[in-house]
This record gives C-alpha cells, sequence and structure tokens, in this order.
C-alpha cells in the first residue's frame, strides 16, 4: 500500500514539474507556442521553444498560448516500429490476396475439369463405384492378410502360455516371437482401418464434385428431367 501511494505521489510531481515548466516556457515563448518533449518512458522532461539534440528523436507535443496540446508526434523508435507494422500488415495483406487469386485459379481449373470429363452425373456415380471397387479388392486381401496374421497370433500365444506353464520365465526368443505375431496383426488391423477410411473419403469426394456439377450445369439434378 505504501509503494503504491509512492508511485502514485511520484507520478503527480512529474507532472506538476511538467506543467510548471511547461507553464514557464509558454511564459517566455514570443510566438505563444510551445513544445515539450518525452522520455523514453513518455514522460514530459522539458519545455521551451527548441527541442534539444539530445532529444530530437524523442516525441513531443506542441501547446497553445493556453497550454492546450494542439500537435503530438511519436518518437523515432515508435515511428519505426509503426512503419515495420504497416509494412508486416501490407505483406500478410498481399500474400492473402494472392493465396485467394490462386484458389479462385484452381478451382476455376478444377471446374472446367469437371464439366470437360463427364456428361452428365451418372457418369459421375459410375466412375465412383470404379474407383470403390478397386479398394474394396484391395480390403479384401488386407483383411485376409489381417486373419492370417491374427491365427499366426492365437498359434504363437499357445506356445507362449505353455512354455510360461511349465517355467519360470519365457525364453528370450519364445519373447520376441510373440512380439513379431502381436506387432503383425497390430499393422494388418491399421491397414484395414486406413483403407475403410479410404472407402469413406472417396464416398465424400465423389458426392462434393456431384454437387458441384450440378450447380456449375445451373442447379438442377439431370436426374429430375
Amino acid at each position: 500500500m505504501l509503494s503504491r501511494q509512492r508511485t502514485i505521489r511520484a507520478a503527480m510531481i512529474a507532472a506538476l514539474v511538467a506543467s510548471l515548466a511547461a507553464g514557464s516556457a509558454l511564459a517566455q515563448s514570443k510566438s505563444g507556442k510551445i513544445v515539450c518533449w518525452k522520455d523514453k518512458d513518455g514522460k514530459v522532461v522539458g519545455c521551451g521553444d527548441r527541442i534539444p539534440p539530445e532529444y530530437q528523436g524523442a516525441a513531443t507535443k506542441e501547446l497553445d498560448k493556453r497550454g492546450v496540446t494542439r500537435k503530438t508526434t511519436e518518437s523515432a523508435e515508435e515511428r519505426a516500429k509503426l512503419e515495420a507494422e504497416k509494412k508486416a500488415d501490407a505483406k500478410e495483406a498481399a500474400q492473402q490476396r494472392a493465396e485467394e487469386k490462386r484458389r479462385i485459379e484452381e478451382q476455376r481449373r478444377q471446374d472446367t475439369a469437371l464439366i470437360n470429363t463427364f456428361s452428365n452425373e451418372k457418369e459421375i456415380d459410375l466412375k465412383r463405384d470404379r474407383d470403390l471397387a478397386v479398394v474394396d479388392g484391395q480390403l479384401t486381401q488386407l483383411r485376409v492378410a489381417h486373419k492370417n496374421a491374427s491365427d499366426r497370433q492365437k498359434e504363437v500365444k499357445t506356445r507362449y502360455d505353455a512354455q510360461a506353464k511349465g517355467k519360470k520365465s519365457v525364453s528370450g526368443p519364445m519373447k520376441e516371437e510373440m512380439e513379431r505375431a502381436d506387432a503383425s496383426v497390430a499393422t494388418a488391423a491399421e491397414r484395414v482401418t486406413a483403407k475403410e477410411k479410404e472407402k469413406e473419403e472417396i464416398r465424400k469426394r465423389y458426392a462434393e464434385m456431384k454437387s458441384r456439377y450440378i450447380l456449375l450445369r445451373g442447379g438442377t439434378s439431370s436426374a429430375k428431367k
């Protein structure tokens, strides 16, 4: 509490000193206006007709003959910071415009390809079904591999459990074989899951493609004509 009171008192004293300095400078000014300069913390440290050389880059405020602030300027450091911020904002805006232009051009390219590739919506469905059929074939093979890996895992687990019952500890080679069997099952399962996800992505992609095609053709489905 005492520290806060001292801080407030110091600020009041600094403001009073600045006010007195400005008033004194105005009284002596022939032009009826005066300039006050600030330190790096933004506090007025002096006023007069001219800014001292050591404060040429400091922030200032200009007062009229009544002591009313008419003009303020930032310090050289503040001006440099503002200029840097403006340049950064301008650069970011330019990058956003360029990115938007690229996006529009890419969309236009895709739309042109879509219109030129398919004559109607049914062709889109046929292409989707062909792609899904290819993935289904791959998925069948992966499921077989997963089943084989699972069968192998069960066989190794049977031997692993038998060895564990007959001895106090399982041998190193047996542990390694069990680890490999577990890893094979896990890998096979991941591949099946990834391929199933690919099927869903194909369905989603062709659904979006079909919606876009209808929109480009005037928003009316040919199936309804």
